[in-house]
C-alpha cells in the first residue's frame, strides 16, 4: 500500500513537469520573438535559458515515468534512480547552452551598437517573470504534497528563471540611459546564471548516484533507533537515495542472551521506526550480540 502510494506521488509530479514545459514553450518562444524584434540581446538570452529548461523538464518528465516501472531482474530496487540520471542528463545540456549564451554575449559587448532595445520588451521581462513566479509556487506546494526532489528542482529552476527575468529587466531599462552595452552585459550575466544552475544540478545528482547521503539525516536515524526499547547501541549504519526513497542498512548491538524471537521483534521495531520517517522507504537490519 505504501510503495503504490509513492508511485501515485510519482504520477502527480508529473503535473509540475508538464507545466513547466508548457510554461517554458511559450514563454522561450515569446522571449525569443520579441526579443529580436526589439534589438535585446539580454531577452534573446534568457529565451535560449528557457529553452533549456524546456529539456530539463522533459528530462525530468521522463524520469519520473520511468521511476514508475517496478522491480525486475536487473533492478531488484527499482527504477528509483531514473530521475536523478535525468537530471544529471539535463545539465550538460544546460551547462552547453549556458557556456554558449556566455560567449555570444561577451562579442556582442563589443560590437558597437548605437539604439537601445525597444521598451516592449521591458514589459514582456515583466511578464515572462510574474508568470515563472506562479508556476514556481505551484511546482513548490506540489513537491512538499508528493514529496519529490526532481519536483522541488524543477520548482528551485522556476525560481531562478524568475529572478533571471528581472535582471533582463533591469539591464534593458539600463539600455535606456544611454548605456547600450548594459544589455549584452546582463547577457553575460545570464549565461553565468544558467551555467551555475547547471553545476548545481550535476552536483546535486552526482552526489545522490554515488550513494552521498546527508550526514545530519544520518545522526537522526541514529538516534530514533537508540530510542527503540532492547536496543544496546548502533554499530554501523548507512543510507542511499533512490530517488526519493531513503535504503537504510543497521547493525545493532543486543543483549546475548535475548531469544530469538525477541531480537527479531526489536529489529521489526526498528524498521518500524525508520519507516515512519517519510523519506525511508526500505530498512535492512542485522543484529549482534552486545559485549
Amino acid at each position: 500500500m505504501e510503495q503504490e502510494m509513492r508511485y501515485e506521488n510519482l504520477k502527480m509530479g508529473e503535473r509540475g513537469a508538464i507545466i513547466s514545459i508548457v510554461a517554458y514553450i511559450c514563454l522561450s518562444a515569446l522571449k525569443l520573438i520579441v526579443g529580436h524584434i526589439a534589438g535585446s540581446e539580454a531577452l534573446k538570452a534568457d529565451g535560449l535559458n528557457n529553452a533549456t529548461d524546456i529539456v530539463a523538464s522533459i528530462a525530468v518528465l521522463i524520469g519520473l515515468k520511468l521511476a514508475q516501472k517496478p522491480a525486475d531482474e536487473d533492478h531488484p530496487y527499482g527504477h528509483w534512480k531514473s530521475e536523478t540520471i535525468a537530471s544529471l542528463v539535463a545539465s550538460f545540456i544546460m551547462m552547453a547552452v549556458g557556456l554558449d549564451v556566455f560567449i555570444t554575449a561577451i562579442k556582442s559587448i563589443f560590437q558597437a551598437k548605437e539604439q537601445a532595445p525597444d521598451l516592449i520588451s521591458v514589459w514582456t521581462g515583466v511578464f515572462c517573470a510574474t508568470v515563472m513566479y506562479v508556476v514556481y509556487r505551484y511546482n513548490k506546494n506540489l513537491a512538499q504534497k508528493v514529496k519529490s526532489q526532481a519536483v522541488m528542482a524543477a520548482a528551485k529552476d522556476n525560481l531562478s528563471d524568475a529572478f533571471v527575468s528581472i535582471g533582463t529587466v533591469i539591464g534593458i531599462m539600463g539600455s535606456q540611459f544611454r548605456l547600450p552595452w548594459l544589455d549584452p552585459l546582463t547577457a553575460v550575466l545570464v549565461g553565468v546564471i544558467i551555467c551555475k544552475t547547471a553545476w548545481d544540478i550535476f552536483r546535486e545528482a552526482s552526489h545522490y548516484l554515488s550513494d552521498g547521503f546527508d550526514e545530519t539525516a544520518i545522526q537522526a536515524f541514529k538516534d530514533t533507533v537508540l530510542q527503540v526499547e532492547g536496543v544496546e547501541s548502533v554499530q554501523d549504519l548507512r543510507a542511499r537515495n533512490y530517488g526519493s526513497n531513503a535504503v537504510v542498512d543497521v547493525v545493532l548491538s543486543i543483549k546475548a542472551d535475548l531469544e530469538f524471537q525477541k531480537a527479531h521483534d526489536i529489529a521489526t521495531k526498528v524498521e518500524n521506526e525508520l519507516k515512519k520517517t517519510s523519506e525511508v522507504f526500505e530498512v535492512h537490519v542485522h543484529y549482534e550480540p552486545a559485549k
